[in-house]
């Protein structure tokens, strides 16, 4: 069993460096045992285990091609049977594996907030849709044997609903031990984290992952960050000594519990007071993306590195929130094809080739600007080999120099696009 209190007490009181612990989100399917009635098994999501006196509770149950392990790994530190599973949220990593949690033996009560069943019924709505934007953006776990959804279904078929649900709050009691269960709208909207007073233990969900927060994803359903900084600061004030998420490493201590929960909701809740003052002011999507900054250092914490989302991507949820879709732009409200636009700047720039040349010799420089030229380049010369030969190139340099999991994935699949076509 790894000693993951001290490894995260190292990283926050600044004795250890990432460059000595090694990746802190992993997936190696091992159980920890924080004390004798408490462990986590380290998954695509983590799965908290609870011992009572009327069996096992659970907070999440990993994906579907994890949840037999974590299964595996509790049996081999715990016989008792489940009693209650609850769902911090409807993700699939951490609602996929449950079906081997209720195929283990008596069917657990399944608990979670009363929207989890809603987003279940928008993601076998939106099947194919999920599936697309989770091999944009999980592709390379799945090419490293850790495949984030089935074949078929994004949703797997076994994963129950919620049989208990709640609206605001919910105090569980489970074999003398207390739960208490609250929602909050932060990444979801169907969100829980949990208060467990035996244990002075906060199970925080994906509210707190080690990484900054997965409040602007782009490709994903709406983010709520000033409700999110909001429930991290509730969090904080109960003078927790266990603080549990759902990704990542547990912590010990109310002082380091404190100081990173103040961390992730200071940064959270710049990003909004500068966004929502800038549009107040009237200004245009694009001058307040480029115009956002968070305090010098804040992405230096281990705990707030840009490793999955980044403060962009968070700027442009907060304007979908507050200001719809419309990004102040009049030529953007009912837009040319974009091919044709494509087409009409390349004739003017003297061909498809040229534009794609001269995004080529901006990769470094300027990635931004490159992205844009090379895309009209393809859109313009969508057969042209060279061009797609240059796209790949582009769009691979631009993803060499992204820090975040969202970028990474779809300027790496853009890439992906134009190799397959060479």
């Amino acid at each position: 069993m790894a000693d993951l209190l001290r490894l995260s007490a190292d990283i926050i009181d600044g004795k250890a460096s990432l460059e000595q612990t090694g990746p802190l989100n992993r997936i190696n399917h091992q159980l920890s045992e924080l004390n004798k009635d408490l462990a986590v098994v380290e998954a695509f999501s983590h799965c908290l285990v609870f011992t009572t006196d009327d069996g096992l509770v659970t907070f999440d149950t990993s994906n579907e091609q994890g949840g037999s392990k974590c299964v595996e790994a509790i049996r081999g530190w715990s016989k008792d049977p489940f009693n209650t599973v609850v769902f911090t949220h409807g993700h699939i990593d951490h609602v996929g594996g449950c079906g081997a949690f209720v195929a283990d033996g008596p069917h657990p009560r399944i608990v979670g907030h009363e929207n989890v069943a809603k987003r279940f019924e928008r993601y076998r709505y939106t099947n194919g849709y999920n599936k697309v934007i989770n091999e944009r953006q999980f592709g390379q776990f799945r090419r490293r044997g850790y495949d984030l959804a089935g074949e078929s279904q994004f949703l797997p078929i076994d994963t129950p609903a919620p049989d208990t649900t709640y609206s605001d709050c919910l105090d569980l009691s489970v074999g003398g031990t207390d739960f208490q269960l609250h929602h909050a709208r932060g990444e979801t909207d169907d969100h829980t984290w949990a208060w467990v007073p035996r244990h002075k233990a906060i199970c925080a969900g994906d509210f707190f992952i080690w990484a900054f927060p997965n409040a602007g994803n782009p490709q994903k359903a709406q983010r709520y960050p000033r409700e999110w900084a909001a429930a991290m600061r509730e969090m904080a004030s109960l003078g927790a000594e266990l603080f549990l998420p759902a990704h990542g490493l547990p912590i010990h201590g109310q002082q380091r519990i404190a100081q990173v929960l103040d961390d992730a909701a200071s940064a959270l809740e710049s990003l909004v007071e500068q966004t929502v003052r800038m549009m107040n002011e009237g200004a245009r999507l694009n001058d307040i993306v480029h115009s956002v900054k968070l305090p010098a250092g804040t992405l230096d914490k281990p705990w707030l590195a840009p490793t999955y989302d980044e403060p962009e991507f968070v700027v442009q949820n907060i304007w979908r929130l507050y200001g719809g879709w419309y990004d102040g732009n009049p030529a953007n409200l009912k837009p040319a094809l974009d091919s044709s636009l494509a087409a009409e700047l390349s004739a003017l720039a003297g061909g498809a080739l040229r534009l794609a040349e001269r995004a080529a010799e901006l990769k470094d420089d300027d990635p931004r600007l490159a992205c844009h030229l090379v895309e009209l380049a393809a859109q313009a010369a969508p057969d042209d080999l060279r061009v797609h030969e240059l796209r790949a190139e582009v769009y691979q340099a631009r993803r060499s120099q992204e820090t975040s999991l969202m970028a990474k994935g779809i300027f790496g699949s853009a890439s992906n696009e134009s190799k397959a076509k060479l």
